[in-house]
């Protein structure tokens, strides 16, 4: 798959070279059937929103992992580093491995390095978050091992989330042994804001702040040198801009998820696919899908059939019209049950043909439409989308 290379940390540079079309490569084919579109231009709107929030020292860590949320980890890594990120953030170590395969240079974070796979992460550059002391002991084991100092690692603090991290009874234990090995070189100390986007809960994550501002200084005191700092998420950046100390972690984001206003961000991802077949059926044919759950009007119905199903992020709970596609400039409602491959719409009186396109979500319906007819969250509707649905970049 072709990637777009492209810099546009200076909008005149942007604005520049989307007037030369040349510099410019779209991928993917205009016959595709099904393809999540990753808009650039939004994706560059949505970098610079966040990027103004920031002093220019700040230093910006860009969440790709699940697949870049669903959105293509190569693709937007790419995009990214392009940009200027300083950092990329993965969740496992395979993940990372597949970014320097793609010959992804930029340092590269695995925030759940695991207990097995030090090697792995060693041999392909790649720094671990270390969470305990369990896992800074094996990984020193494999270190010493093999004679390499001052390996990098980022050291995470638990500060309420209570996931991952060093509570604050065990970073004794952390500054003591970290005196005694020259096998690690803490590039940063780092926690989580559980709840940074709920005004309900500003006073817990007041809490986490200071909780991490003590214990990140009592490691830095330690050590002898200062780390970076880092504990704003994407809606830490937007409510708590005075806590960005050195790095902050953007994540939802960047991919057009805002946790103040919506408005303000745009949707970088477009779920589309292309009519294969409509159908004209009539009160006497009864039924349509499994279950003959979706029901022919008595004046008879139009439908569509799209290639898009529960295996590619279609949840069944979206079918017998409990949420609607856009369609030629039309909302039309599921019918029927979503099949594993395909799903039926409901286009009586919408002017369609075979070959039309039709947006799952996008512009709209949005993903946090979607989300909410399912009550849950965008993350899951990205993260939703197969790898067999081409990511496809666009201009």
């Amino acid at each position: 798959m072709v990637l777009i290379i492209f810099v546009f940390l200076q909008p005149c540079i942007f604005e520049l070279m989307m007037e030369e079309d040349k510099r410019f490569a779209v991928t993917g084919k205009k016959d595709d059937f099904s393809r999540l579109e990753i808009n650039l231009p939004n994706c560059i709107h949505n970098y610079r929103y966040f990027r103004s929030r920031l002093k220019p020292s700040t230093k910006m860590l860009i969440l790709v992992k699940a697949n870049a949320y669903g959105h293509g980890a190569v693709e937007f890594a790419s995009m990214m580093e392009e940009a200027g990120a300083d950092y990329l953030a993965v969740a496992y170590p395979v993940e990372g491995i597949e970014l320097r395969k793609a010959d992804i240079r930029t340092p590269v974070m695995v925030l759940t390095a695991g207990t097995d796979f030090f090697r792995e992460i060693i041999d392909n550059g790649l720094e671990p978050g270390i969470p305990n002391m369990y896992t800074l002991k094996a990984l020193c084991g494999v270190l010493d091992s093999r004679g390499i100092k001052r390996f990098p690692v980022h050291i995470k603090l638990d500060t309420g989330m209570h996931r991952l991290g060093f509570m604050t009874s065990e970073i004794q234990e952390l500054v003591d042994f970290l005196a005694g090995t020259d096998a690690v070189q803490v590039k940063s100390i780092y926690s989580h804001l559980a709840a940074a986007e709920d005004p309900a809960n500003d006073a817990f994550t007041e809490g986490q702040v200071s909780m991490f501002r003590q214990n990140a200084d009592t490691i830095s005191a330690s050590l002898g040198y200062r780390p970076l700092y880092h504990i704003l998420n994407s809606a830490g950046i937007e409510r708590f801009p005075q806590y960005q100390f050195d790095m902050v972690r953007l994540g939802i984001g960047i991919y057009g998820i805002s946790a103040l206003d919506n408005v303000k961000l745009a949707p970088v991802a477009s779920f589309k696919c292309k009519i294969l077949q409509i159908k004209h059926l009539k009160p006497e044919d009864g039924t349509i899908g499994y279950g003959r759950c979706g029901q022919v009007a008595p004046s008879g119905t139009d439908i569509a059939i799209i290639p898009v199903g529960y295996a590619d992020g279609i949840d069944r709970h979206l079918g017998n019209g409990h949420c609607s596609f856009m369609l030629n400039g039309h909302r039309v409602p599921t019918i029927g049950n979503i099949c594993m491959d395909m799903c039926m719409l409901d286009i009586t009186g919408v002017p369609a043909e075979v070959g039309d396109t039709v947006t799952v979500f996008g512009e709209e319906p949005t993903a946090s439409e979607l989300a909410s007819i399912l009550g849950t969250i965008p993350y899951e509707i990205f993260t939703s989308i197969p790898r067999r649905i081409e990511r496809i970049v666009t201009r």
